[in-house]
């Protein structure tokens, strides 16, 4: 672990913690610390270092935080995936993790048929009452919580099955079928997550969570699908290409 640290400028205005942490943080980035690997305990950081006891906690605890170490008891301190960093465009999450060599996993929370709400109606450009795919899936990667989807499809895609979107993503399913996502209209913010969302997401209560609103159309211009989505901020981040025109 030693020859991760080097530089730590004693003199200068930047807390030591902070300087431990962007170095084992640069670390991860770069590979050095791959995800699995172990972080010598804390106390046996600080005396190599010649750092107090809780300067080393609290560089530690930073990361913790960002969702880039993680504690297990019995096991120490051990280096997660590193954050997801997806481009916006017309893709689905599991696509892009696919795409950048993880290893997706899905739990469908919710698959049930349902009288579309006014709100759902107007994005789904259907009357109110109109029978929907109502779903509510958790995707993983690497054992790892990412993101709460839930999405609305209307017919002729209400057949999709829970055993499908268990093991293949909905864009695929429906890519499969034929169906040709042209243009979406999206929303991206942020709040708070809510207690379950957090339960589901490995978050303290109250996190901040990123949101994504999608409605989604074919190349005929018919709604495709509605979907609200919470991403872990911790582990996620959007990423958008802007060109001077």
């Amino acid at each position: 672990m030693n020859d991760l640290f080097y530089d730590l400028d004693r003199s200068s205005p930047v807390p030591l913690y902070f300087q431990v942490a962007r170095q084992i943080e640069q670390a991860i980035e770069g590979g050095k610390l791959p995800p699995g690997s172990r972080l010598d305990n804390e106390i046996h950081l600080a005396d190599q270092l010649g750092l107090s006891r809780p300067t080393m906690r609290r560089a530690i605890q930073q990361l913790v935080d960002k969702g880039l170490l993680v504690r297990k008891r019995g096991v120490g301190t051990q280096v997660v995936h590193g954050q997801v960093t997806r481009p916006v465009e017309l893709t689905s999450l599991h696509d892009d993790l696919v795409q950048s060599g993880q290893h997706p996993a899905t739990q469908v929370l919710l698959h049930e048929m349902d009288g579309a709400a006014d709100d759902v109606a107007g994005s789904l450009a259907i009357a109110p009452g109109t029978p929907v795919l109502h779903l509510r899936r958790l995707r993983t990667s690497g054992g790892e919580p990412l993101a709460v989807l839930e999405n609305w499809l209307p017919a002729p895609y209400t057949d999709l099955t829970l055993e499908a979107l268990t093991e293949r993503g909905m864009y695929q399913l429906l890519r499969s079928r034929g169906v040709g996502m042209r243009v979406a209209r999206q929303r991206i913010g942020a709040r708070r997550g809510n207690a379950e969302e957090c339960s589901l997401l490995d978050e303290r209560r109250g996190a901040p969570l990123l949101t994504m609103e999608r409605t989604t159309h074919d190349d005929s211009g018919r709604v495709v699908e509605y979907g609200r989505h919470v991403y872990r901020a911790s582990r996620y981040a959007f990423e958008v290409t802007l060109v001077d025109r």
